[in-house]
């Protein structure tokens, strides 16, 4: 099975602010793009960069490309039959605005092309729009329109904190989230 999934923010920030959030990604407590709270912790084997090896469970991946500031692409390595990669980009759109574009591309084989539809695509587009707004309060203080979890996405969270033997419900947001 083929997969294309995009997300996408504008946002009310600079080119180079936006940059600089993409580039604290896996750098632990000066993460302001990953959203830990809810997720799985982003780990590298080595500091942002070509090569730098890991993920967030149970997706691994490779970094196979970086330009600080402007565009991060991933490899995956994990979960089995997910053949692709999925990046983000940082894209002008006018005086004092910028896009933050996420683009996954891959291939679906054995348990994959059940496993994606059913329970990855809904947490990696909540993951991603939580990582959105993460970026977008890093940049202007506020946060417009918070993301909000599906019941099924709650359901599923639900199971894996089950799974892992820990149960981290979802927080209220802090306000301006």
């Amino acid at each position: 099975m083929g997969v294309h999934n995009v997300h996408e923010r504008l946002l009310a920030a600079t080119e180079d602010e936006v940059g600089a959030v993409i580039d604290t990604l896996a750098s632990g407590d000066g993460d302001l793009l990953w959203p830990g709270r809810d997720w799985s912790p982003m780990e590298f084997d080595r500091p942002l960069g070509p090569g730098a090896v890991g993920g967030h469970w149970p997706v691994g991946y490779t970094v196979t490309g970086y330009v600080p500031g402007r565009w991060i692409r991933f490899e995956f390595t994990r979960p089995r039959g997910f053949r692709g990669f999925h990046e983000l980009a940082v894209l002008p759109a006018g005086p004092g605005r910028t896009r933050l574009h996420h683009t996954l591309t891959m291939t679906t084989g054995g348990w994959a092309r059940i496993t994606w539809p059913l329970a990855f695509r809904p947490l990696h587009d909540a993951c991603l729009e939580d990582a959105f707004d993460r970026a977008e309060l890093a940049c202007t203080g506020g946060v417009t329109r918070p993301a909000r979890w599906s019941p099924y996405v709650r359901l599923l969270q639900a199971l894996g904190a089950r799974a892992a033997g820990s149960r981290h419900p979802r927080p209220p947001a802090p306000a301006g989230v």
